[in-house]
């Protein structure tokens, strides 16, 4: 029962989720995982990932999951970090994961990659890796209405979301 326990004290940081190689650092072997799938403590989201049971959702659980079954050193990236913050009215039907490397395993369709080699512009929100946003709003430019793209820096703003090194970035391409 104390390998239970650590393992639903770790995913529980981290949205509930666990993988298969997080799991043996902790000494539990794939073998006791599937059994309590079998118990319904676990349940299976993808391939070397899964999510305690009795896990209570939050709004950002797509989010981390997106990045936790593309796996290794992956981040949330472009559409998807501005869904996430709630900003400029998107809705993405597949979530950008930027890496580094090729990932070879089956994705399902709501996760689409795209290969960074720079990790310049990376940082996190809430636990989740992803794209600074200042550098989401400099790639959107041409791919929203400006009026649409000036709100949402206001409101990222207003929010505390950007910082002073950030709005400096912003201020040198978009008339605020």
């Amino acid at each position: 029962m104390a390998q239970y326990d650590d393992i639903c004290e770790e995913a529980i940081a981290n949205y509930g989720l666990i993988s298969t190689d997080r799991a043996a650092e902790l000494g539990v072997h794939r073998k006791e995982l599937y059994d309590w799938v079998r118990l319904g403590r676990l349940e299976k989201c993808a391939r070397g990932l899964f999510r305690i049971a009795h896990y209570l959702p939050t709004e950002y659980d797509h989010y981390a999951m997106a990045v936790a079954i593309v796996g290794g050193e992956a981040w949330l990236w472009g559409d998807a970090v501005l869904a996430m913050h709630n900003l400029a009215l998107v809705n993405p039907l597949r979530y950008k994961v930027a890496v580094k490397r090729n990932v070879r395993k089956a994705l399902p369709e709501w996760i689409e990659i795209v290969h960074r080699f720079n990790e310049a512009d990376v940082s996190e929100f809430n636990g989740i890796p992803c794209q600074n946003l200042a550098s989401v709003f400099i790639d959107s430019k041409n791919a929203f209405m400006m009026d649409r793209l000036l709100q949402a820096i206001k409101e990222a703003s207003n929010r505390g979301l950007l910082n002073v090194t950030d709005m400096e970035r912003l201020r040198k391409e978009f008339p605020l």
